[in-house]
């Protein structure tokens, strides 16, 4: 979320009035920085959630009449609102307007030593329309015209610029749904200059599965598309569920896959319910599949990595200024009679093999197999080879998956083991052999159970690997 200063808390942090400032909601200036040197003495780089795409239109606090005019920081006129978010937008041809937002990237990186930012709202920065009631299909004619805010574009290029000749290994991620080509490629190739581009088309893709089809009907060939729909060489930050689902009004994906019986029913007390059972399996299966497939780094929003089974909700006139959903609960991960620990530890567990094997620096995976009758996913990225069954009811004996290496495989993750709350099908201790039968384009296959609802990854664990 973003801490700059902001008038309205139900804002969430999007409607700055103060840019130079943290939130005292959250502390003081010196509490940040503590936080920041104490994430850096973990390893942790910090992003800040920089908004420069527009700013709140409050004139007694904000930026806005500044200097008695609607145009000092800002476009005069219609151009100068937002009317969806109810914002004022800034002039990015102005020269002080310019000095003022690159000050603020540099002072944040200075003052609080921050290692880089999240850049929110750019799709309506790039564009006059910012995006409102357009599709993008990937047609170039999309991205190069007259509806191109080219000052916006050349700030952005700019803001890039300073940020990493400044600090080179800072990091820029942009928040952008419409795929503009090069944005994330090197300003000395022409491109916008940013690290990576979040890949936003994804959460959507499972909350549109999970409200309007069927788990029979999903379509696997579409779910692998949307994760590997991403530009040549420009990187994504893939993610499962966004901040606007955690937020009150809608729901996280644990909420959608179990609802109320997550009041009820995750105690390891009381058995399985369909209910239960069916979102605990797909909860891992969705964030596995996002995190290997869907690009070259992944995002989390706090609690989502256990199934937190409430919104987040920020103290506003519609609930009485309250402040009790402005919480995550993590004692429900410490409670060994919850069932929300076997998510955060297959959560733990995803992590660390990735940290351990490195799919997310590796090239895009090649995927093997997309059986819409079957409904499994085969894919290999980094070494590894990863079995997806989200078939509800069906499992596969001796299902042959392909491979591009000879040699004895053993799993390494598996979502049905006990420790994550699954049904304990597979045994860890057989032996996978690889032999050299061409199957679905890959020169070797192998012959592996699957059981229904349920991931795999398989490693090829013959020297050198």
């Amino acid at each position: 979320m973003a801490i700059m200063e902001h008038a309205y808390y139900a804002s969430f942090g999007y409607q700055i009035t103060s840019f130079f400032a943290a939130s005292s909601r959250y502390g003081t200036p010196e509490e940040l920085k503590e936080l920041v040197d104490t994430a850096h003495s973990m390893g942790i780089m910090v992003l800040l959630d920089v908004v420069h795409s527009h700013a709140s239109k409050n004139s007694e606090d904000g930026l806005n009449m500044f200097d008695g005019t609607d145009s000092c920081y800002f476009h005069s006129g219609p151009r100068g609102t937002h009317d969806l978010w109810d914002s004022r937008l800034f002039a990015y041809s102005s020269w002080e307007v310019l000095r003022f937002l690159l000050s603020n990237i540099r002072w944040w990186l200075e003052e609080y030593g921050f290692d880089g930012f999240r850049f929110d709202g750019v799709t309506s920065m790039l564009y006059h329309h910012h995006g409102m009631g357009q599709g993008f299909s990937g047609d170039y004619s999309e991205y190069f015209g007259l509806q191109v805010d080219e000052d916006a574009l050349t700030y952005l290029m700019l803001a890039n610029h300073l940020v990493h000749t400044l600090y080179p290994d800072s990091i820029t991620i942009a928040e952008d749904v419409s795929g503009m080509p090069a944005l994330c490629s090197p300003i000395s190739q022409g491109g916008v200059g940013f690290d990576y581009r979040l890949a936003m088309a994804i959460p959507d893709k499972w909350i549109q599965l999970l409200k309007e089809f069927k788990d029979e009907d999903w379509n696997v060939g579409n779910i692998v598309y949307t994760l590997t729909n991403r530009r040549h060489l420009e990187k994504c930050i893939a993610y499962a569920e966004s901040h606007d689902q955690a937020l009150v009004g809608d729901k996280t994906l644990a909420f959608w896959l179990m609802d109320a019986e997550m009041y009820t029913h995750m105690s390891v007390l009381t058995p399985f319910t369909p209910v239960i059972d069916r979102g605990i399996q797909l909860h891992k299966m969705i964030r596995l599949i996002t995190h290997a497939l869907g690009g070259e780094g992944y995002l989390n929003f706090m609690g989502n990595e256990f199934g937190h089974p409430e919104w987040l909700d920020f103290p506003r006139k519609g609930n009485n200024e309250s402040y009790h959903y402005a919480r995550r609960q993590f004692h429900l991960t410490d409670d060994d009679l919850l069932r929300y620990k076997f998510l955060n530890n297959f959560d733990r567990d995803m992590n660390r093999l990735e940290e351990k094997c490195g799919w997310l620096s590796a090239p895009q995976a090649y995927v093997s197999e997309k059986h819409e009758g079957n409904k499994v996913i085969t894919f290999e990225r980094a070494g590894l080879l990863f079995i997806f069954n989200f078939h509800p009811s069906k499992s596969y004996a001796d299902y042959r998956v392909g491979t591009a290496l000879p040699g004895k495989f053993k799993i390494v993750l598996d979502s049905d083991a006990a420790e994550y709350g699954g049904h304990q099908r597979l045994d860890h201790s057989t032996d996978f052999f690889s032999e050299a039968f061409e199957h679905n384009g890959r020169p070797h296959s192998l012959l592996v159970y699957i059981p229904s609802r349920v991931a795999l990854i398989l490693q090829n664990v013959d020297p050198p690997n």
